[in-house]
C-alpha cells in the first residue's frame, strides 16, 4: 500500500536553529497517529510543516515530506493551497483566533466551502448545522448568525472542528483539538472524528497532551522530546510497555486508563 503521508529525515529550523531533528514517520489511509511530548518538543511544528505554515522564519532544512507521492517541501505555493481544505485540513489549538472577528461564522464557513466546491449558501448552512449537532452545538442556526466574539472559547473550537470536518479531507491535522472542551464535548468530538475515519477513510495526526485521547483514537504513537523522536510504534506497545526511559517517565506522570481497545480495535 502506498503511504498517504511520509516524512523522511525531516529537520526543521526557526531562524537557523533546529527545533525538529531527523524525524521519520509514515501514515496510510485511515490511520491515526498520536503525537505526544512536553510543550516545546516540536509537535505542532511538524504539522505546520506538513501544511506549509512555518512562516517566514521557519524552514524544512533537510529531508522530504511526501503527500500522495508529491513532495510538499518543494511544492509551489499555489499547488499547496489547492490541497489545503479538501485534501489536508487542520484544527488549530485555538480555533477562535483563526476566525475573522468581524464576519459571521456562517459567512466564514460558506466562503471556506465555496472555495473548493460549488455549493449554495442554503446547502452549506444545512450541512454545517448537521455537523455542529454531531459535535455538541445544538443551536447551529444561531451559531451561524453569530460573530466569533459572541461565542465561548469552547464553541469557537467546535466551529473550527466543524469547518475542518465538513470537507471530508483525506488527512486531518489536529493540534490539541479537545483542550478547550469539557469532558462530555471531548467525548463527542473524539467519537465524531473516529466516525470520519470509518466513513471516509480519513487519516489523522493528533497532537495532544491528553493520553486518554491517544488511547481512544490512535493506531500509532510518536513521542518527541526536544525535537527528537524518542519512541515510535503501535499505541498499545508504546503506552503500556514503552522502551525509552523518557516515554516511561511521561506515561507514569499521567493517570493510567483502562484500555477499551486502541485504534482499529477500539471502534
Amino acid at each position: 500500500m502506498e503511504s498517504l503521508l511520509k516524512l523522511e529525515h525531516v529537520t526543521i529550523c526557526y531562524n537557523g536553529e533546529p527545533v525538529v531533528h531527523d524525524v521519520d514517520l509514515e501514515l496510510n489511509k485511515g490511520e491515526i497517529l498520536g503525537v505526544v511530548g512536553e510543550s516545546g518538543s516540536g509537535k505542532s511544528t511538524i504539522i505546520k510543516a506538513i501544511m506549509g505554515l512555518l512562516g517566514n522564519e521557519g524552514m524544512v532544512t533537510e529531508g522530504d515530506i511526501w503527500y500522495k507521492g508529491k513532495n510538499v517541501v518543494d511544492m509551489p505555493e499555489k499547488e499547496l493551497r489547492r490541497l489545503l481544505g479538501p485534501e489536508i485540513a487542520m484544527v488549530f489549538q485555538d480555533s477562535g483566533a483563526a476566525l475573522c472577528p468581524i464576519r459571521t461564522v456562517g459567512d466564514q464557513i460558506y466562503e471556506s466551502m465555496r472555495e473548493h466546491e460549488r455549493i449554495s449558501r442554503k446547502e452549506c448552512a444545512e450541512r454545517a448545522v448537521r455537523m455542529m449537532a454531531k459535535i455538541g452545538l445544538k443551536d447551529g442556526e444561531r451559531v451561524l448568525q453569530s460573530y466569533p466574539f459572541e461565542l465561548s472559547g469552547g464553541m469557537n473550537q467546535r466551529v473550527g472542528i466543524c469547518i475542518s470536518m465538513l470537507q471530508n479531507p483525506s488527512l486531518l491535522l489536529a493540534d490539541e483539538p479537545t483542550s478547550a472542551l469539557d469532558v462530555t464535548i471531548q467525548k463527542q468530538v473524539v467519537e465524531e472524528m473516529l466516525l470520519m475515519r470509518k466513513e471516509y477513510g480519513t487519516a489523522m495526526i493528533i497532537v495532544t497532551h491528553n493520553i486518554g485521547v491517544v488511547e481512544k483514537m490512535a493506531d500509532k504513537v510518536l513521542v518527541l522530546k526536544n525535537g527528537k523522536v524518542r519512541e515510535y510504534g503501535k499505541t498499545a506497545q508504546v503506552l503500556t510497555d514503552p522502551e525509552d526511559p523518557y516515554t516511561k517517565e511521561l506515561m507514569s506522570s499521567v493517570p493510567r486508563l483502562k484500555r477499551a481497545g486502541t485504534g482499529n480495535g477500539g471502534r
